[in-house]
């Protein structure tokens, strides 16, 4: 089973806050990859077990 796709909702509070630690500039959920966008910098960062992973080493590119 993989846990990316069982992990509770996200927090909406948590867009408010968070940023891309990699260029300072917003967020969005995507919900059906249970990720967060950073379309600024190309990344989505993963969520696991309902926690952002903000680190750009597990970030994944986006496809162009």
């Amino acid at each position: 089973m993989d846990n990316e796709n069982t992990s509770p909702p996200l927090d909406p509070r948590l867009l408010e806050i968070l940023v891309c630690p990699l260029t300072r500039g917003p967020l969005t959920y995507d919900r059906e990859h249970n990720e967060l966008i950073s379309a600024k910098a190309g990344l989505a960062y993963p969520i696991r077990n309902g926690i952002p992973i903000m680190l750009v080493e597990e970030a994944r590119p986006l496809a162009p």
